[in-house]
């Protein structure tokens, strides 16, 4: 949530320099360096040993903990992959054709494209997440997910709108 919205921001400012087909290419590098680092922690996770700092209680929660965090959970991985990918696609696509529609190209016609790719992108993002993973997962309701990624669609757009 902190962060996701700015890689709304470069997808906006790549599609408006060299298009949605530019876009979605730097999105899915990305997607694939995530995964590549999500791949490492999860190798890393697997390395033998204590490598929780804890005291001598003779209790290993705390590396069971370190090494559940390092090597992350399958399922919030595939979820927010999936999401990013598919929000990727919907944002450049969305802002290109909005750009196309637009007679200006100025401040004002960007922020309009922008606002609107990211909102749709950004409320897509967070619905394929929570259907994945939220839903599908930890039980919840279709009124939560569609709160939670309306919620979150809203308070990431006002984060790119404030920037």
């Amino acid at each position: 949530f902190v962060v996701s919205w700015v890689s709304f921001l470069c997808q906006d400012m790549i599609c408006k320099r060299f298009g949605a087909k530019a876009s979605i290419k730097i999105s899915i590098l990305a997607l694939l360096v995530n995964l590549a680092v999500s791949l490492c922690f999860w190798a890393c996770s697997l390395t033998p040993g204590m490598w929780g700092a804890y005291y001598d209680t003779g209790m290993i929660e705390v590396n069971t903990a370190l090494n559940a965090t390092i090597g992350g959970t399958w399922y919030v991985v595939l979820g927010s992959s999936l999401a990013m990918l598919v929000s990727a696609v919907v944002n450049s696509t969305l802002n290109q054709s909005l750009g196309r529609m637009l007679k200006k190209n100025n401040f004002a016609s960007f922020a309009f494209r922008s606002y609107v790719s990211t909102g749709v992108g950004q409320f897509i993002d967070n619905l394929v997440f929570a259907i994945v993973v939220s839903h599908t997962f930890f039980g919840w309701t279709w009124v939560q997910v569609l709160m939670c990624s309306l919620t979150g669609a809203v308070a990431e757009l006002l984060c790119e709108v404030f920037l």
